[in-house]
């Protein structure tokens, strides 16, 4: 089996709540802590290649540092891409891997029904 890969920021309930959920089913996975650690644009590209999804799709954009800096410019791709680099805050969490795929977590039950298929 692949393993699994959670990219988790601990301050947000949705991203704990799915956390313990792989815990409570037992399901051994590796915890990144990107807010701490940070993020590269190779890894957010990998990610999002993994969702299937555009930039603007990762982006939480009711986050202040977005309303405040970016929102309302007209941003290609790749410049979306630097300002989740640069603020690890505004990409959309918990994201979980497995092998060539990912989901973001929203509800956390979506990680038993991914990890199932």
């Amino acid at each position: 089996m692949e393993p699994v890969i959670i990219y988790h920021n601990p301050r947000c309930s949705k991203s704990r709540e799915c956390s313990i959920l792989l815990d409570d089913s037992g399901i051994q996975h590796e915890t990144v802590k990107y807010i701490d650690s940070g993020i590269t644009t190779g890894e957010l590209h990998e990610l999002l290649r993994k969702l299937a999804i555009t930039p603007i799709e990762l982006v939480r954009q009711n986050e202040r540092v977005w309303i405040e800096n970016y929102k309302g410019k007209n941003l290609n791709d790749d410049e979306i891409v630097q300002a989740m680099v640069d603020n690890p805050v505004l990409i959309e969490r918990p994201i979980i891997v497995r092998g060539d795929r990912a989901i973001i977590a929203r509800p956390a039950k979506k990680v038993l029904e991914f990890l199932a298929s």
